[in-house]
């Protein structure tokens, strides 16, 4: 490409127009480019929400499954007095020793269990104690989620809609700018900006360098920038030039800047 285009109209004429028309493509850039990101913002928090009530099942079965594992144990204990209380009618009418002897001991063993038993239901009532804490905390946790999640819907559809308006509103605004410039010249802005990342065709010069680069721009290219006689292009970037004080004066008289002033005082 070549370093300098050709041009029939006042270079500064072709200037203004040109970057109004950059302001209000790339204010378009980023309504679009927030569109496309709400899902992506919505459905992590969905799946925050999702990872959370999982987490609840997960919970409550824990605490059913502690639960029955008490009822076990009771159900057990139950079962030994039972044992006990018939070994002890047993005793009345046992007159040998060593039978004696073999039933206090199964006794004992029966109050073992029973001791081990209530040892166990401490143990599992602790850890619901500790299951239920933590489920009222996951409650409590998912209950702000979903409200965060409602807001943010909300929010996000009121300035979804804010935006449309604002994109129809741009879009004529760039379509009446690309039409004062000659087809040549918006072909070339068009084929800059689908080649950049950014989307910026034409760039101010700030400190010696364009706006988004790093590699400065030569004295005589500078000094040819500043008399605004040409369109120039950065050789490393391929954008189109503009002089920084140009730029400025142009941005607080475009579109864009007032619909954001007023979204501000708004």
């Amino acid at each position: 490409m070549e370093n300098k285009i050709e041009e029939t109209l006042s270079v500064v004429d072709k200037l203004r127009v040109l970057y109004n028309l950059q302001l209000i493509d790339s204010r378009i850039d980023e309504i679009c480019k927030f569109r496309s990101n709400i899902p992506m913002e919505i459905n992590s928090l969905e799946k925050e929400l999702h990872e959370i009530k999982k987490k609840l099942e997960n919970i409550y079965e824990e605490i059913s499954s502690l639960k029955k594992d008490i009822d076990k144990q009771n159900k057990d204990i139950k079962s030994s007095e039972l044992i006990i209380k018939k070994y002890e009618k047993q005793k009345d009418g046992i007159r040998n020793n060593k039978e004696l002897y073999s039933l206090n001991k199964e006794i004992d063993y029966q109050k073992l269990e029973i001791q081990l038993s209530k040892k166990k239901i401490k143990e599992f009532n602790a850890k619901i104690q500790k299951k239920e804490d933590l489920l009222n905390n996951s409650k409590n946790i998912l209950k702000n989620k979903e409200e965060h999640l409602f807001h943010k819907k909300k929010e996000l559809n009121k300035i979804l809609s804010e935006n449309d308006k604002e994109e129809k509103i741009l879009l004529e605004k760039s379509k009446m700018f690309s039409k004062k410039i000659d087809h040549v010249l918006l072909k070339t802005y068009q084929k800059i900006r689908n080649r950049v990342k950014n989307g910026v065709a034409i760039a101010p010069v700030q400190r010696g360098a364009p706006l988004g680069s790093y590699l400065a721009i030569t004295p005589q290219k500078y000094s040819e920038l500043i008399q605004r006689n040409k369109l120039l292009i950065d050789e490393h970037s391929g954008r189109i030039l503009i002089d920084a004080e140009l730029a400025e004066e142009e941005k607080k008289k475009s579109l864009v800047f007032c619909i954001k002033k007023n979204k501000i005082n708004n």
